[in-house]
Parts: C-alpha cells; sequence; structure tokens
C-alpha cells in the first residue's frame, strides 16, 4: 500500500522536507511519497479536512500553523503540552495525534557528538517560537542555567519564567546588554532570524574561549556570520541544518516505525542548502 505525507504552512515552496524524506523513501525503498501542500492563514480547518479525505497518512506543520494546530488533534504527545506546538501529525484513520520534535531535533546535534550538557551554562538568543523547544531541551537535558537574551525584555522574561517552571534556572537580559559577557557561557545558541539574509551576528563573539559551543539554528545560508565569528575564535561549531535533519529523522521514526536513514537524509539536505 502506497503512502502519503505532506508538509503544510504558508509560505511552503522553500520548505526542504519533500527532498528529505522522498531520499529516505528511495534509500529503504518505501512506498509513499512526500508533497508540500500549502494551507494559508486562517484556512487550516478546511485544509485539514482536505488532507483526510485523501487518507493522508502523516503530515509535518510548519509556519503559520504550529500553534493553531493543536486544536485540531485528537490525541497529543506530552512534547506538545511542554512546548505548545506541534510539528508533526500522524493519521491513523482519521484519528490525528501530534508531536513535536523541535526539541528532540536540537538536541540531536549534542548527541550525535556525544556531548552533554549537563551542568554547562547556556546563552539562549531570542525568544520566539523555536526558544520554547530549545529551553525545554536543557531543561530535559540538567544544564546548569540559562541566560534569555531578546530585542525586547518582556518576552525574554516570559521564556525565563518557562524555563524556571521546568526547573531551569534562568534569567533575562536585552541582546544589546551582552556584550563581552558571552565568553562567561559555555553553550550560545542563535535562535534569532539574524542570519537569515547574511546579516552580521547578533552578538560579539571576539571574547569566546575555544572550549565554546556556539550552535545557529539558522540553517540558510549553512554558514552565518555567527558561525563564521565563532569558528575563528576556533569554537565547536552546531549548524541549523544539523537541527532540522534531527527534527526530520524523529518525523520519519514516528511514522514509519523504523530508524531514519540519517545519511542518505543529510546528503539530500545539503544538496539543497
Amino acid at each position: 500500500m502506497s503512502k502519503t505525507f505532506a508538509v503544510i504552512g504558508d509560505p511552503i515552496d522553500h520548505s526542504l522536507s519533500p527532498n528529505i524524506h522522498s531520499a529516505a523513501f528511495r534509500e529503504l525503498n518505501l512506498d509513499c511519497s512526500y508533497i508540500a501542500y500549502r494551507i494559508a492563514k486562517g484556512e487550516l480547518e478546511e485544509g485539514i479536512e482536505s488532507l483526510k479525505k485523501i487518507k493522508i497518512d502523516g503530515f509535518n506543520v510548519t509556519i503559520p500553523h504550529k500553534v493553531e494546530m493543536m486544536k485540531y488533534l485528537d490525541r497529543m504527545d506530552e512534547s506538545c503540552n511542554i512546548i505548545e506546538a506541534v510539528n508533526t501529525v500522524t493519521n491513523d484513520d482519521g484519528i490525528l495525534k501530534g508531536y513535536n520534535t523541535d526539541m528532540d531535533g536540537f538536541l540531536d546535534p549534542f548527541k550525535k557528538r556525544n556531548m552533554s550538557v549537563k551542568n554547562l551554562k547556556v546563552l539562549l538568543l531570542g525568544a520566539g517560537g523555536a526558544a520554547r523547544a530549545i529551553v525545554a531541551g536543557f531543561a530535559k537535558e540538567h544544564a546548569q542555567s540559562i541566560t534569555i537574551a531578546n530585542r525586547t525584555l518582556e518576552n525574554a522574561n516570559k521564556m525565563a519564567k518557562f524555563s524556571n517552571e521546568l526547573g531551569l534556572n534562568a534569567n533575562a537580559v536585552k541582546i544589546d546588554d551582552v556584550r563581552d559577557s558571552a565568553k562567561y557561557y559555555d553553550v550560545i545558541v542563535n535562535a534569532t532570524s539574524v542570519g537569515l539574509k547574511n546579516e552580521s551576528s547578533p552578538i560579539s563573539l571576539e571574547s569566546i574561549d575555544p572550549k565554546t559551543i556556539v550552535y545557529d539554528i539558522v540553517y540558510m545560508p549553512m554558514n552565518t556570520d555567527f558561525l563564521k565569528k565563532a569558528k575563528d575564535r576556533g569554537a565547536t561549531i552546531i549548524y541549523g541544518y544539523e537541527m532540522l535533519l534531527g527534527q526530520a529523522t524523529r518525523a520519519f521514526e514516528i511514522w514509519h516505525g523504523m530508524e531514519a536513514p540519517y545519511n542518505a537524509m543529510k546528503k539530500a539536505l545539503l544538496g539543497g542548502v
């Protein structure tokens, strides 16, 4: 029986997911297809109905539907409750179950390198959509503390409150106030959109130690100015595409109940970046 999967969102034509999943199907000889399906904001309910009609087997959810999608689920994984968003859905005879693979996807590159974040001090730049999953990941892995730096302090404070509720000691600062303090952290993560258009790094990395782990979740371009500056300091680099791959492999495993062919998916992704 042929199976069909999709990614829904708007805009959707830039999505790399069809390439990544199609490569996995080819690698494992699975009779499956994966399509990008544009559903505009405000049209989610009708969009989901049409996916149910074609008996879609599962789908990924991207901007702007990740939060609203929760209203249309019959069941959800604990990850959706914590992160308050969904990005992966299974359809079992019309029963939709939601998952959020952002947290596992974010943590995947650390695991691939056998690096533990336990007891490390984290600086997180940005307090938007991706930040909740990142904070939840660091809480789960028992980081020592997290400082959330954002343009608007109000959003940073909200994220710090969320972190403290999860048991991860957090404080909030304005991103402009980070300046030289970057050197006091073991892990620095950019979860802002700075870098998408080749802008210069959101903070100075002049003073960081070569032992610092620097992670940018922006995946296009692959080498952002933020990562280039970190490389110049000899830091350990984690690329945004690694988080994207981590999310995709987790979604694959949820849908197919088997290990994802990581290398084939990586090759397809890097061909498209």
